[in-house]
């Protein structure tokens, strides 16, 4: 044994004494260590099998020791870790020991690889040199259920110019991704079996449309109503006054009726959280109870055709309402269409919120069946509150904010919400699907087949996710919507809302300016140079952003895209759609529109609205199909009626042809670039590369 030691002891000494490369000694390696921080993500190493998941494993990140400092991180992980699989576009990590040179990183040395030959090199690209790890996207969205790799190689350079040590040449990462479409197509199947009906005690006479509140019913000749006001519950206290304003409406021209009806759906979200309880991906989530949800009806004027009048649904947007309609409608009156519009689950204010019909000195007053509900505590009820969760108020007895805490599911966002929502539109079809009876003469007013959607903003969002999922519906027009939702917000003016929720994260995620609202994420678009620096605590921000998006890709209309004719799921009908974007939208940005369109190969679809053109460039132009101060609004209700009333056949140029209009889109590399100033940075933005 002496004599081995003094031989292994020899063999150092000599070793010692060998000159070392200058090459060996410089390179830099990837770690390939025991936890998610130490090795390339994301990987399977950090699943567990799990029968009960469609792809057969669950996610198993580790959990930190918990108190009230870290109760957020432990709040997300819990979550992620009922997840069968790894985001559809994950943020991808790859620790190194040492500094590299981020302009070495190409498509040849750090890629995605899958089935079939599919590869896909990682863009939007963040070197921290506080800890020595590149983060980036795959450049292509990825499919459900479905295993790939990550591939580091050699080829990346440290400072030196010397290759990285990437294993034997190249280190891999092996992942499963997670299934994001079928909960909903299960909800839908529940609907259309009636078990969802069932199990929430929802009678036929429920699922019909009601058109009568305390024996009045609510519908209305156009010619004799004045004016139409919204009387909103926006205290907690039922008691006190509710705020009123008058319903803008500008389809006066065409309408016979304004009706305001009622229907039962199943309620999934839970009332104190507004979450959809977890089950395993195998499973159908069961309905929670019931709720009485209104609509608004306008019924063309004239004689009613034989089988009823043609029907379209419109989807309002993110705060906004049924009332809505009365500026979405009013071409389609004229042309002799129906249209239907409900609230986005969780709108529309609080239960006690009314509507007033004025025909001249008569008033008629009925509810408006608000959804929303005071979920922060702060006696308040905002136009959303209750789509999601919110964060909790503590008040004092003058009603003061003395604390606040996180919502334990803030990272799910608005999922729950949309998907809610949706089914909310599926049960509307069913509802008119078996007959619509304006004014109970037992005649229907409504074809039983529905003409088409158009849905605007947040109705394109979640109007996405229906068109792709329910196959009782085949035409739509889907307008300044996108995805993902986070990144709508970071980008956008709701920045703020996002704000909110980093103040109230334990522990607290805001790291101040120079970005708005007192963080900034550091994180580049798909045309940026890579971050090589980014602001501290960005990276933070970047994992948690992350995570939301990884969580919301069940409500996300980037993850049904490619249902719509990339992958169409088995036995669907053709969809027939388009899609409406604005250059410089300020609200859902093109970056977040071209999300969705890449993710389901449709910028063929896409018309591009050029505000930048018209007389009113420089505003925001998100709202143009309903707005009649800006310039499109016809232009793009126009393009919308074509395209329905054709059942998806006619696609016309708004221009007919001008510079006002792309149809299709020309240059797609504008929807890589937001056309303002960002908020992370509040410079004018333009690429690098000049290309938008």
């Amino acid at each position: 044994m002496a004599q081995k030691s003094r031989y292994l002891v020899a063999i150092f000494v000599v070793a010692a004494l060998i000159p070392v490369s200058a090459s060996a000694a410089a390179s830099v390696r990837v770690l390939s260590g025991s936890t998610p921080d130490t090795r390339i993500m994301p990987s399977n190493q950090y699943t567990v099998p799990d029968s009960a998941q469609i792809t057969g494993r669950r996610i198993n990140l580790p959990v930190p020791t918990c108190d009230s400092t870290n109760l957020s991180t432990c709040d997300d992980l819990r979550m992620l870790n009922l997840q069968d699989g790894f985001d559809l576009r994950p943020r991808v990590t790859v620790p190194f020991s040492g500094a590299i040179d981020v302009s070495t990183v190409s498509d040849t040395n750090l890629f995605v690889i899958g089935p079939n030959g599919f590869r896909t090199p990682l863009t939007q690209l963040v070197w921290d040199p506080s800890t020595d790890v590149l983060a980036g996207k795959p450049s292509d969205f990825l499919s459900e259920a479905t295993t790939y790799s990550v591939v580091v190689t050699s080829g990346i350079k440290d400072l030196a110019g010397n290759s990285v040590i990437a294993c034997n040449g190249a280190c891999t990462s092996t992942f499963t991704t997670e299934t994001a479409t079928p909960e909903l197509a299960k909800l839908r199947g529940a609907l259309d079996s009636g078990s969802a009906y069932a199990i929430a005690d929802i009678t036929s006479p429920e699922r019909r449309a009601s058109f009568v509140q305390a024996g009045v019913r609510d519908v209305f000749p156009a010619a004799t109503v004045s004016s139409i006001e919204r009387g909103d519950q926006v205290a907690a206290d039922p008691s006190k006054p509710l705020s009123f304003s008058t319903v803008l409406n500008a389809a006066v021209g065409g309408a016979g009726y304004y009706a305001f009806g009622s229907f039962v759906v199943p309620r999934y979200q839970t009332y104190a959280d507004a979450v959809i309880p977890n089950v395993p991906t195998t499973r159908t989530p069961q309905p929670i109870g019931k709720q009485r949800v209104g609509f608004t009806l306008i019924v063309p004027a004239g004689i009613q055709p034989a089988g009823g009048w043609p029907v379209a649904i419109f989807g309002p947007g993110f705060t906004r309402s049924k009332y809505d309609l009365f500026l979405a409608a009013d071409l389609n009156a004229a042309k002799g269409i129906a249209t239907i519009a409900t609230d986005p689950a969780g709108h529309a204010f609080g239960p006690s919120s009314v509507v007033v019909v004025h025909q001249g000195a008569l008033t008629t007053t009925f509810s408006g069946y608000g959804q929303g509900a005071d979920l922060d505590g702060d006696g308040v009820i905002t136009a959303s509150e209750g789509v999601g969760p919110t964060d909790h108020k503590t008040l004092d007895s003058s009603g003061k904010v003395i604390a606040d805490a996180p919502s334990r599911y803030a990272t799910s966002g608005l999922r729950d919400g949309l998907i809610q929502t949706t089914v909310n539109l599926m049960a509307m079809v069913r509802m008119i699907e078996q007959g619509v009876d304006l004014f109970g003469d037992g005649n229907v007013t409504l074809q039983q087949h529905l003409l088409g959607y158009y849905g605007q903003s947040f109705g394109a969002i979640y109007g996405t996710m229906f068109i792709a999922t329910d196959t009782h519906l085949t035409v739509g027009v889907l307008n300044v919507g996108g995805g993902p939702i986070v990144e709508i917000a970071r980008l956008s003016g709701f920045r703020n809302l996002l704000a909110d929720t980093l103040r109230v994260n334990r522990p607290t995620l805001l790291n101040g300016g120079p970005g708005l609202n007192g963080f900034t994420e550091s994180m580049p678009l798909r045309l940026d140079p890579p971050v090589i620096n980014p602001y501290p605590g960005a990276t933070t921000i970047q994992k948690y952003f992350d995570h939301g998006t990884w969580q919301g890709r069940a409500g996300d209309p980037v993850a049904f895209a490619p249902l719509l004719r990339l992958r169409p799921p088995a036995g669907a009908p053709l969809k027939h759609v388009i899609f409406q974007t604005a250059f410089g939208d300020h609200t859902v940005p093109n970056p977040t529109a071209g999300e969705m369109y890449r993710a389901g190969h449709l910028l063929d679809l896409v018309s591009y609205y050029r505000n930048d053109k018209t007389v009113t460039a420089g505003s925001d132009p998100h709202g143009f199909l309903l707005d009649p101060r800006l310039f499109g609004r016809d232009q793009g209700q126009a393009q919308v009626l074509a395209f329905i009333s054709s059942g998806g056949a006619t696609v016309i140029d708004p221009d007919g042809p001008g510079p006002f209009w792309e149809v299709p889109i020309v240059n797609t590399r504008n929807l890589d670039c937001t056309h303002y100033p960002q908020p992370q940075t509040g410079v004018a933005y333009s690429s690098s590369a000049g290309e938008c």
